[in-house]
């Protein structure tokens, strides 16, 4: 018994000598304050997509009087039609809560926005959104058309693929080969998600810059690293509202 005993005090003091290790979970930079996109879809019937954007247009200022409006635009090409994408911009969680509950207790918002367009909705769908440490959401220099570029990255979040993903938007930004307005990850929804919004003078333009991106070889090598992490992606071509802010 006394044997045992010594035995078990030299390995609890061995023990108590160990290096202990603690593992982050951090997995990448992170933001300095709460602020969020919130990205909403919205699934028209076919019939009534003209009527849904006459609706929006007429009746938006109930909307935005509540909280801030980024950009509102149609799907022109590029994933399923009829379909409207918008982001909208909150301080934090408590200000998102408190505006839903401001929009349930707006009268007017109900009757005059929200009924008469739930009707010529098919389905909806969310996410939360970071900007990415490096990125502030840029202004257009004049009205064009966008492009939201979705990449599902592998998973282990920025620190695994932040540093290549940004030299690769940095090396279109850095030429002069399109216009960056914001680069967002998700925090709810798919996650290891990134949105880069591009924002291009037309469709010409856009198919224009991207030929010359794709004969640089500074551009090339910067794309060939980043997709060592990539798992798919797709792009959909985006038409402004005419009561979206971004234009």
């Amino acid at each position: 018994m006394l044997a045992l005993r010594s035995g078990l005090g030299r390995a609890l003091a061995a023990r108590a000598r160990a290096p202990q290790v603690f593992s982050s979970f951090a997995t990448g930079p992170r933001q300095n304050d709460g602020t969020f996109y919130e990205f909403r879809t919205y699934y028209l019937k076919p019939s009534k997509m003209k009527e849904f954007l006459e609706n929006i247009k007429k009746n938006i200022h109930l909307r935005i009087a509540h909280s801030e409006l980024i950009g509102y635009w149609s799907v022109e090409t590029g994933d399923i039609m009829n379909k409207v994408f918008h982001i909208w911009k909150y301080d934090n969680f408590a200000h998102r809560t408190a505006v839903r509950k401001a929009l349930a207790e707006d009268k007017e918002w109900q009757e005059q926005f929200l009924i008469p367009n739930l009707s010529l909705i098919d389905s909806q769908e969310n996410e939360i959104t970071y900007l990415v440490p490096w990125c502030k959401i840029e202004n257009p220099p004049k009205e064009g058309v966008y492009e939201l570029a979705t990449f599902q990255m592998k998973p282990g979040g920025p620190a695994l693929w932040g540093d290549a993903f940004k030299r690769s938007i940095n090396a279109h930004v850095d030429l002069g080969y399109a216009k960056l307005v914001g680069v967002f990850h998700t925090e709810y929804g798919m996650l290891n998600r990134v949105y880069v919004l591009w924002w291009h003078e037309s469709g010409d333009s856009r198919a224009a810059g991207r030929h010359r991106a794709h004969e640089d070889p500074r551009v090339v090598a910067a794309v060939r690293e980043s997709v060592n992490y990539l798992e798919s992606q797709q792009n959909v071509l985006l038409i402004p509202a005419p009561f979206s802010p971004l234009k």
